[in-house]
């Protein structure tokens, strides 16, 4: 894998931030490599990973296979119980192993299965790639804690090997044995052996990421921090070294927050060293001005839904799971004017995305299917109750209510039913609240 960009990025996991800023690169048009530290098994085609780059298991040309829940293989009379969410293996009544899904993990493709000894603590984990293979196994000592992680080709032969208590690595490469000292300098070796260890390393994390860039060859201030994480009372330690100019390759910090951004000058960030960047979003659909509303939940408790139902009776409210739903919510959606989506097909989903101008999150409870952020980018009007709200960035302030003004939330419902050409401008305004960028935006910082 010799490349030639003269950018990486260098992410430390294949987050929603990190896929924005993948995706925000790839719409501006610009030349680029990116690869992630830790990799899940499951990162996209043009992602490269750094443990995988010496297992040759991200080889392009390979088909997608991943492992189905009831394809783990078990001893004789075990067997495997699941749910949309997780799973488990059962010896009688005594649980063996764990499984946990990738997402969306009501798919139930395998992404880890976590061995338990008798005592029920997890003694070895197996990890599932998109592929079907375990690529990697985690050994556990006896009170739990990580002891050696081992990476291994498609052909299962073992080729990088972490210590956890040592924080050494050996890696297999062209068929000597490299001794690294910590993952620091597994990444320096990642972009040495792929021809990158010349680029720029734009980076969105200040742990491994920006402690590579700290020690590869001074590239006269080039590299820069891509910020998307919230900021408290104090700047984060590294982040002070870019802004104290005691970084050997970055001087310049865009971030990707609103709140962020704002943050940091006030706590003394040089204007200068910090800029304001949002991502460059491939919007997927056009504003229709339908009255129909979408929630997506994996929970029953979306509270005053009946109400507002009965308050705007000129919308239609979908409402989606991806499991069974309880008489709770069932009862709530009585309604005429509400359509209930136990377990819901993707199909189905996709439909309701791409019909629904309007997406309440309002439910409690974890987030499915991505739903906010795909409902960003279906241009659909985001509006939440402070107190359920999943991804503020997304959710304009005038489009966010304490959960017991929901009167007021039926109010902008009705409005917007009455006037529908005010749905274009608090659209804008939401794009704007999440700091959306244009092409010639990133085109100027490379």
């Amino acid at each position: 894998m010799e490349q030639s960009s003269k950018i990486v990025l260098l992410f430390d996991s294949f987050s929603m931030e990190s896929r924005n800023l993948y995706e925000s690169f790839e719409n501006a048009g610009i030349d680029f490599t990116a690869a992630a530290v830790e990799d899940g098994g499951f990162l996209p085609e043009g992602v490269a990973s750094v443990y995988g780059y010496f297992c040759e298991n991200g080889a392009t040309g390979r088909k997608e296979n991943p492992k189905y829940f009831n394809q783990i293989r078990v001893p004789e009379y075990w067997r495997i119980e699941s749910s949309n969410t997780s799973g488990k293996v059962m010896d009688k009544e005594k649980e063996r192993a764990r499984i946990f899904y990738a997402e969306p993990t009501n798919h139930r493709l395998v992404k880890v299965v976590d061995w338990m000894d008798d005592r029920g603590i997890v003694r070895l984990s197996e990890h599932y790639n998109k592929y079907g293979e375990i690529f990697c196994r985690t050994v556990f000592n006896k009170k739990g804690q990580k002891a050696l992680r081992k990476f291994y080709s498609p052909q299962g032969q073992e080729r990088v090997m972490e210590n956890f208590v040592t924080g050494g690595i050996i890696v297999s490469w062209k068929g000597k044995d490299k001794i690294l000292h910590s993952k620091t300098e597994l990444i320096r070796f990642f972009l040495e052996c792929a021809g990158l260890a010349g680029a720029n390393v734009y980076f969105n994390s200040l742990s491994y990421p920006f402690f590579a860039s700290q020690i590869l060859p001074d590239n006269g201030k080039k590299d820069l921090l891509f910020w998307n994480e919230p900021v408290g009372d104090e700047i984060p330690g590294n982040m002070q070294i870019i802004l104290n100019h005691q970084a050997t390759r970055t001087k310049k910090i865009y971030v990707q927050r609103k709140n962020s951004y704002e943050r940091l000058l006030a706590l003394g960030a040089s204007p200068e060293m910090v800029k304001q960047l949002g991502y460059i979003y491939s919007f997927v659909r056009k504003n229709q001005h339908r009255p129909e509303v979408l929630i997506c939940t994996n929970s029953d408790r979306v509270p005053h839904l009946g109400e507002l139902a009965q308050m705007v009776p000129g919308m239609k409210f979908h409402v989606a799971a991806i499991t069974e739903m309880s008489s709770r919510l069932m009862a709530a959606g009585a309604g005429e004017n509400v359509f209930l989506y136990p377990n819901v097909k993707n199909n189905v989903l996709d439909h309701l995305f791409e019909k629904c101008d309007f997406y309440l999150d309002i439910n409690y409870e974890g987030e499915i299917v991505d739903a906010v952020h795909r409902a960003f980018l279906n241009n659909q009007l985001i509006i939440a109750f402070e107190e359920t709200m999943h991804h503020a960035a997304y959710t304009a302030d005038t489009n966010t209510f304490p959960e017991n003004e929901f009167k007021e939330l039926a109010g902008a419902l009705n409005t917007a039913l009455q006037m529908p050409q005010i749905i274009d401008q608090a659209l804008q305004m939401q794009k704007n609240a999440a700091l959306t960028a244009a092409v010639g935006d990133y085109q100027q910082i490379v």
